[in-house]
């Protein structure tokens, strides 16, 4: 089945509330200690680069002081203001440079000593076929012996609607193992999205099927752009790659805190750089102005990967590119397997380059951990402080090494973020997972869900803690709070949801008291196979968030 994006309608009950004290619901329990780590807030004030630097035969180099690199944002040059060589795990301090002012000014990333890494496993399973994301995931686990003791490593499930935990941070090789053999055992849908490619391909052959007067049967088949079948096609497939892209942003922005190396390992079961190539494979056709390609579909990726610090080594899981040649014949014209699978390579290489880390295909997914922990060993830390506008911009940095014959890696931008999109990236985190360490709970209680045509409407009562309202005085003796409220839903499928923000303005005569809540009644239309909603608070002046989340069961047809 089709991802497609739920629209959530909230009845129009009165925005403008009083606030009157309640008890919290009995029903509801009260949230788990937070993790140390996971969810916790990371504001970026320094930009950090791990940079690799190799000589022609690909040895790295070692030794080099700040005053053999030459950084620049945006095509200026900008000092190095932190510097620190990690090597073989180990951080050794800035020696002093004679005749230059780096000996007063270059501070160290990171003390001298054992160095680990963060290592957060993103597991695809909306695009991944089971098989052969089993044999990676089994392959992760046989190598989690050389992980060193400072390591830590997280890992999360998206299946195309939520996101799992499966393990927090950890250094236990135990506690990875069973994390490991949950993900194995979680169901994938990688067929479904090949049922969905072959579909159309099977589609396109028999419209291209040639009848006795020399004419195709179907004679809206053109090369001057896509047709409708394929345009549909794209522009699922493109909200499906979108629906994941989010959900690795997600994950990162809810592991975003530690203060150290940071690589996510990105099993990827198939999203191509280019749809329309994907999908027309060589054919020189019209570009279709409906279908994000390359950096704006994979843009928010390497961006948020850039921002927290993260690099990306995207590990080729096959999905919708396997078994493409058994529909053999029913392949347009250019050798679409071999291209598609080129366009879903294409995406890992751009993933990699823009944040300085390494794509592992074909093999090499079976030694993808211990290709990343040998690439991540030893490396140098470059700092610098951007002035930070928070206007979303994304700036190009370049690093250079001034003696010839030396090759460079590292991430290719920095964004500077705003706050709006902070914290947008920060609910869609809390909605994904389904709940946010460190956020408060919520009680939610759903009233007897009525089906209609096409929908579900489901009445919505919610306790909204004063504890994360921020009240102000606003003259005549009265009190206001402003909120944000968003829904997320999900079905079986994996189908997934827009995030509406309903704002919340309440005022009162007194402020309320600390531990309450405030009594919110609205009505939900949710799509007809919709079984869990998750449903978050934020305010703006705090950043405090409260969350909860439940299944819906609808009444029976």
């Amino acid at each position: 089945m089709t991802r497609r994006l739920f629209r959530l309608a909230a009845a129009a009950c009165a925005l403008t509330l009083s606030l009157p004290v309640l008890p919290a619901m009995a029903q509801q329990k009260p949230a788990a200690e937070a993790p140390p780590v996971f969810g916790e807030e990371l504001d970026v004030r320094v930009v950090n680069l791990e940079v690799v630097v190799t000589d022609k035969n690909g040895n790295r180099v070692p030794g080099l002081k700040p005053g053999d690199f030459r950084l620049r944002v945006d095509g200026k040059d900008v000092p190095v203001e932190y510097f620190t060589e990690v090597r073989e795990g180990r951080s050794t301090a800035p020696a002093p440079e004679e005749g230059t002012a780096a000996k007063e000014t270059v501070q160290s990333v990171a003390p001298e000593g054992a160095v680990g890494t963060y290592y957060l496993v993103f597991i695809d399973d909306y695009f991944a076929i089971a098989n052969q994301r089993n044999a990676v995931l089994k392959a992760f686990k046989s190598d989690l012996a050389r992980l060193a003791p400072e390591d830590r490593m997280a890992i999360v499930a998206y299946d195309g609607g939520r996101l799992a935990m499966l393990s927090n941070w950890t250094s236990s090789r135990g506690d990875l193992e069973k994390a490991f053999d949950l993900a194995i055992a979680r169901p994938s849908h990688g067929l479904e999205r090949l049922t969905e490619r072959r579909t159309l391909l099977n589609d396109e052959a028999f419209a291209r099927t040639v009848v006795d007067d020399g004419r195709p049967l179907d004679l809206a088949v053109t090369n001057v752009g896509l047709n409708d079948r394929e345009s549909a096609y794209g522009i699922t497939l493109a909200r499906q790659i979108q629906g994941a892209v989010r959900a690795a942003v997600s994950a990162m922005r809810g592991f975003a805190a530690p203060q150290g190396r940071k690589v996510m390992l990105l099993l990827s079961g198939g999203w191509p750089a280019s749809i329309q190539s994907f999908i027309r494979g060589n054919q020189a056709i019209s570009p279709s102005r409906d279908l994000p390609d390359g950096e704006n579909l994979l843009g928010p990726l390497t961006s948020t990967a850039n921002l927290l610090g993260y690099t990306l080594y995207p590990v080729d899981v096959p999905g919708t590119q396997t078994e493409a040649a058994s529909v053999g014949a029913t392949e347009p014209q250019g050798g679409f397997a071999s291209l598609g699978e080129q366009e879903i390579e294409g995406s890992l290489y751009y993933l990699a380059k823009e944040t300085g880390g390494k794509p592992l295909l074909n093999s090499n997914r079976t030694v993808a951990l211990a290709n990343a922990s040998s690439d991540t060993r030893s490396y140098y830390w470059l700092g610098f402080s951007p002035s930070w506008q928070r206007n979303d911009r994304s700036h190009a940095v370049k690093v250079e090494v001034r003696r010839p014959g030396l090759e460079v890696r590292s991430r290719a931008n920095f964004l500077d973020l705003s706050r709006k999109s902070q914290v947008s990236m920060k609910l869609e985190s809390a909605l994904l997972f389904g709940s946010f360490p460190g956020a408060l709970a919520m009680p939610m209680k759903l009233g007897t869900p009525v089906r209609t045509r096409k929908n579900l409407e489901v009445p919505l009562t919610l306790g909204l803690p004063t504890d994360a309202m921020t009240v102000v005085p606003v003259g005549d003796g009265k009190f206001a709070a402003q909120l944000e409220l968003r829904f997320a839903a999900s079905d079986p499928d994996g189908n997934g949801s827009e995030i509406p923000v309903v704002p919340i303005n309440l005022s009162s005569g007194k402020p309320p008291s600390p531990g309450k809540f405030v009594r919110y009644e609205t009505k939900l239309t949710l799509p007809a196979k919709a079984n869990h909603l998750v449903v978050a608070v934020y305010d703006p002046l705090s950043g405090k968030v409260a969350t909860a989340e439940a299944d819906v069961a609808a009444p029976p047809k």
